[in-house]
């Protein structure tokens, strides 16, 4: 067990994860001490020569731990997640809308509304016309503060203009919720999932695509991202392009030249709208749901865009992106001289309503005051805290999961209807049948169904893991509880933040809107001590008697890859008694030369040789199935027939169509840490070669090292950056609104 001192600094908000040990005992930052007594150690130099890895499918580097994308995104981003996309039998099949399938529907249900909320914000603009109005004030406004000429406070004291000239009072902000008299608007029914492309639609897509110079392969995405008339708006905006995922400015460039000739510049409006929505969408990859005017403008000039400024008004008349300044009500009532200026942030409508509506409904629900009911329950201080508040914020690590599962038990008892949600399938097992993915739940396929107004049927919803909630998740989840219930996010605060965009769980930490309880269980054993001390930025020594945690040096690339794989085949199953299936290798990127391509590439060739008879997949690879960007589905390849690959997913089936192979498959039996974050196994073997130490932060280590439950091995060649690391490095900064909109729609709980 930790000692007293680890185990109060566990319940400390910022805890990471990482771990170095040798043989029985972790060594010291300061200390590069070989396992060579260590049976896993010894185990791990083989009977010959390193085992060679097939280089990468591509020859990105290795990829940054804060930046995640789905598979077919660019190389240099990361995919995580975890959800599962259930195959049925029979006739079934062609009738029952699939757990993803039903997802996508929610979400294009979600952007509907969006859409809707966007057009009712403001008239139409007419494309390409210049800015005038308040939109022209808007812009000037932004250009005054960011140069220092106004304050932050300048525009938004003067009225608003109408478009007859004529002074009008500024649209009045919309209230916060009240406690009496909560409102909810109802949920529509979900959309009827998207369909794949028609194949004429691909067809003529090709066609523009090898005219332009463009990969054919790309033709399936483009159709699913631009619609019937996909071939058709490449011809008129080749820079639409950038909508796809993976695709960059300077490829879209020459892809316009190929089309267009004489008439393609880097001023051409088409070319200047596309690149701020790719900034800002690649902002969101990033975590960030907006960025500040100034960074947009930045990236522009660095586009060789001639005139950064013409190009914001051109995308702020077009509705390209939205313009925001939130909190500029609480500086005019301070000292304006004593305040920071106010952030001028531009965003994109899905990410900037989805927000607003997030904040708007976790407002809702911490105004709707105490509730009666629990005063029959143990007056544990969880339950204190939700007898009085319909929205409460849990923090701890993994033995701490327990209490909030505890207090929906303690609903159950009381005749309430409580679920517990995680974050994947894996976390799901680890709690039993009664609990359901966040994703299951939205889509209707687990949980409790709604009621009549589409509302969750239930009266308490703890939600574990919720550091991985994206804003957009949040959001429809938040906008699913009924008015009167309870909402618990419980999760800790020291792993890394979701693979979407947002940084939900923390914003809502850090605006203390509501109560917060701080778990005090420190996880057991050498990892749960190691882990304590990372947290705050200590890599401490701990005693390993049991070889819980084991650290194997090495020299360069091609010998963690080496060492990895004899870890995973023979030493750990030797022993720790932790067969190959239960262990699970997590490393910092996809590329490079010790990346998940090239381990995968090597462990394949160890564990389940063969030719890759299906997109390079044979039966008994462990894949990581992407059904969406953020949501990771561990599973092994059953069979592969002409209607697709089929999976196994923890013992559900999943049928993955022919055409999603490529872009939503992987080899999984080396995983990122933003893939593996929500999930645990036995054994883990965290892989950090010497081209890895860029990538590296305190969330990252963390993440990685509590990933195993009974032992972790660290293939170690980083040297002092790692230590440095979970010293020096924190968090990447997300700019973000919900903390702010927080505060402003209520005051901070004391």
């Amino acid at each position: 067990m930790p000692p007293p001192t680890a185990a109060a600094r566990r319940a400390e908000p910022p805890a990471e994860d990482r771990e170095s040990a040798d043989g029985a005992a972790a060594p010291t930052p300061d200390t590069t001490s070989v396992a060579d007594s260590a049976e896993v150690a010894a185990d791990a130099e083989p009977d010959g020569a390193t085992v060679a890895a097939d280089e990468a499918a591509d020859a990105e580097a290795a990829d940054s731990a804060d930046g995640t994308a789905a598979p077919d995104a660019t190389p240099d981003t990361d995919a995580t997640g975890t959800s599962d996309a259930a195959a049925t039998d029979g006739a079934e099949k062609a009738t029952e809308i699939s757990e993803t399938e039903a997802e996508l529907a929610a979400q294009r249900e979600l952007r509907a509304r969006i859409e809707q909320r966007k057009a009712e914000k403001a008239a139409p603009i007419e494309s390409g016309a210049k800015l005038s109005g308040t939109a022209a004030d808007l812009l000037a406004a932004v250009r005054a503060v960011e140069s220092g000429e106004q304050s932050g406070t300048a525009f938004f004291d003067s009225p608003a203009r109408s478009t007859g000239g004529t002074p009008t009072a500024p649209a009045p902000r919309r209230p916060a919720p009240t406690a009496t008299e909560p409102v909810r608007p109802r949920i529509p029914e979900p959309a009827t999932a998207p369909r794949a492309a028609a194949a004429e639609t691909v067809t003529a897509v090709r066609a523009v695509l090898t005219e332009g110079g463009a990969p054919q392969a790309l033709a399936a995405q483009v159709s699913e991202v631009l619609g019937e008339q996909a071939a058709d708006a490449l011809r008129e905006d080749p820079w639409r392009l950038l909508a796809v995922p993976g695709v960059r400015p300077e490829q879209a460039d020459g892809f316009a030249r190929a089309l267009l000739g004489a008439e393609c510049g880097p001023g051409d409006e088409r070319r200047t709208a596309a690149l701020v929505g790719w900034q800002l969408e690649r902002a969101a990859l990033q975590g960030h749901t907006a960025l500040e005017s100034s960074v947009v403008r930045g990236a522009l000039a660095e586009r060789s865009v001639p005139d950064p400024d013409e190009a914001l008004q051109q995308a702020i008349a077009e509705g390209t992106v939205l313009v925001f300044q939130d909190g500029i009500e609480e500086a005019e009532e301070g000292d304006e001289s004593a305040q920071p200026p106010v952030p001028v942030l531009l965003g994109l409508d899905r990410y900037a309503l989805a927000e607003e509506s997030l904040a708007d409904g976790l407002a809702r629900l911490a105004k709707s005051g105490a509730d009666a009911r629990w005063e029959a329950a143990e007056p544990t201080e969880l339950v204190r805290a939700i007898a009085a508040s319909g929205l409460v914020v849990h923090t701890g690590g993994e033995a701490a999961r327990a209490e909030p599962v505890a207090l929906a038990e303690a609903a159950r008892a009381l005749g309430l209807r409580a679920v517990v949600a995680v974050h994947s399938e894996n976390g799901s097992r680890r709690l039993g049948p009664a609990a359901v993915t966040v994703a299951g739940l939205l889509s209707g396929a687990q949980g409790p169904g709604r009621d009549g107004d589409g509302a969750f049927a239930l009266d308490l919803l703890v939600v574990l893991d919720a550091p991985q909630l994206d804003v957009e998740t949040a959001a429809m989840l938040v906008e699913s509880m009924p008015d009167g219930s309870r909402l618990v996010l419980s999760g800790d605060p020291g792993v890394l933040d979701s693979a979407g965009a947002g940084r939900v769980f923390a914003d809502v930490l850090a605006a203390r809107v509501c109560p917060q309880t701080a778990s005090r269980t420190p996880d057991p054993g050498p990892i749960g001590e190691l882990v304590s001390g990372i947290g705050i930025g200590e890599l401490n020594q701990v005693a390993a008697p049991g070889k819980e945690v084991v650290i194997v040096p090495v020299r360069d690339a091609g010998e963690a890859v080496h060492r990895t794989v004899q870890l995973v085949a023979d030493s750990v199953p030797r022993a720790i008694g932790v067969p190959p299936e239960q262990t699970q290798v997590i490393t910092v990127g996809h590329g490079g030369s010790a990346g998940t391509h090239a381990l995968n590439a090597a462990l394949k060739q160890r564990l389940n040789p063969g030719p890759g008879k299906f997109g390079g997949f044979d039966p008994g690879d462990r894949v990581a199935y992407v059904p969406a960007l953020g949501r990771t589905l561990p599973g092994t390849v059953v069979s592969a027939e002409a209607d697709g690959l089929h999976l196994d997913c923890g013992g559900t089936p999943v049928l993955v169509p022919k055409e999603r192979v490529e872009s939503a498959v992987r080899h999984g039996w080396a995983l990122t840490a933003h893939q593996a974050a929500g999930m645990r196994w036995p054994a883990a073997v965290v892989v950090l070669p010497g081209d890895a130490a860029q990538g590296l932060s305190r969330p990252w280590v963390y993440t990685a090292f509590s990933r195993g439950e009974r032992h972790l091995s660290v293939v170690h060649g980083v040297d002092q950056a790692l230590p440095r690391a979970v010293a020096e490095v924190p968090a990447q900064e997300r700019t973000t609104r919900l903390r702010t909109l927080l505060e402003g729609l209520l005051a901070p709980a004391q």
